[in-house]
C-alpha cells in the first residue's frame, strides 16, 4: 500500500514536471496578430530594434529588413500526444492568417516538406504600418517532416511618409512640372489610409490657391504582381485621389488620371526601400 501510494506521488511528480516544461517561458506571449498552433508553446522570445535577413525568392535571393522585431520560438508539446505538423502545414497556417488579412506572400520553400531549412515570408499592413511576417528555422525536422519547433518573426516597419505644403507642390510643379507623392493606400486596393489625408489636403489647398491650374494625377507602383494587375491598381489608386480632391470641393473639369503600374520606375527594384519609392502618385502639370 505505501509503495503505490509513493508511486502514485513519483508518478504525479513526474506529469507536474512535464507540464510545467510545457509552459510559456516567463514573460512571452503570442503576437496579438497570430494564435499560435494547437500543442505549441513559447521556449524563447525577444523584442528590439534590429535587421534580419528575410528570404524573398529562390536560390537564396534574400533582403535586409530593419524596423522593431518580435522573435518568438515555438516548441511542440510532446506531453500533448499529438503529431507534429509539418513545415508546409506551418507556413501554411500563417499564409491563410495573413491572406485574410489582406496581406500577401513574397515568398514560400515550404515545397520540399521534408527540408529543414524551410521559410515562409509574407508582408502586410495593419493601423498604418507595414509587417514583414517570417516563418523559419524548422528545429528537429523527423523522416517524414515533423517540426519540434520554429521561428515566428514579425517585422514592423513605418511606411514611407511625407510631409509637403501646398506651395511647395506648386513650386515643384512651377520648376519642374511634377511631383512625386507618396500617399499610402491599403495594400493591393485603391483605398486611401487616414495618415495620406493631409497630403490630399495641401493638393486642395494648392488648387484652390491657384483656380487655373490644372493637373493630371498618374498612379505608379513596384514590380511585384503582374503588369497588368499593377497597371489597373495605379489608375484605380489616381482615380481614387481624383475622387477625394473632388468630394472636398475641386472641379473634376481640372483634374484627369492615368495608371502606369510599374512601367516608369525612379528607383531599382531589388530592396523593399526601392520599391517604396516606385509606388508613388504624381502630380503633372497640364
Amino acid at each position: 500500500m505505501i509503495m503505490r501510494i509513493l508511486y502514485t506521488i513519483c508518478l504525479l511528480a513526474i506529469i507536474s514536471i512535464a507540464r510545467l516544461s510545457a509552459q510559456d517561458t516567463e514573460g512571452c506571449k503570442d503576437h496579438p496578430f497570430f494564435t499560435r498552433l494547437p500543442n505549441f508553446y513559447i521556449t524563447e522570445c525577444l523584442e528590439n530594434f534590429n535587421s534580419i535577413d528575410v528570404q524573398t525568392g529562390g536560390n537564396e535571393k534574400v533582403q535586409k529588413i530593419e524596423g522593431n522585431v518580435t522573435h518568438i520560438v515555438y516548441g511542440f508539446s510532446d506531453e500533448s500526444g499529438a503529431k507534429k505538423p509539418s513545415p508546409l502545414q506551418i507556413v501554411k497556417n500563417y499564409e491563410n492568417a495573413i491572406l485574410k488579412n489582406h496581406g500577401k506572400k513574397l515568398y514560400s520553400g515550404a515545397d520540399n516538406i521534408d527540408g529543414g531549412e524551410l521559410t515562409g515570408t509574407f508582408i502586410m499592413s495593419k493601423d498604418g504600418k507595414d509587417y514583414w511576417v517570417v516563418v523559419r528555422k524548422f528545429y528537429e525536422p523527423l523522416q517524414h517532416g515533423e517540426v519540434g519547433a520554429f521561428d515566428l518573426y514579425v517585422i514592423e516597419k513605418e511606411p514611407m511618409k511625407q510631409d509637403i505644403a501646398a506651395s511647395e507642390m506648386f513650386e515643384g510643379l512651377t520648376s519642374t512640372g511634377s511631383v512625386a507623392l507618396y500617399i499610402n493606400f491599403e495594400t493591393g486596393k485603391a483605398q486611401i489610409k487616414p495618415e495620406s489625408e493631409n497630403i490630399i489636403d495641401q493638393i486642395v489647398e494648392m488648387l484652390k490657391s491657384n483656380p487655373t491650374l490644372k493637373i493630371s494625377l498618374e498612379g505608379h507602383t513596384d514590380n511585384v504582381g503582374k503588369a497588368e494587375a499593377n497597371k489597373s491598381l495605379s489608375l484605380n489608386r489616381a482615380t481614387a485621389v481624383i475622387n477625394d480632391l473632388v468630394g472636398k470641393g475641386i472641379d473634376k473639369s481640372r483634374l484627369s488620371a492615368k495608371g502606369w503600374g510599374q512601367e516608369k520606375p525612379i528607383s531599382g527594384n531589388d530592396t523593399d526601400e526601392d520599391r517604396a519609392k516606385n509606388r508613388r502618385v504624381e502630380i503633372v502639370k497640364q
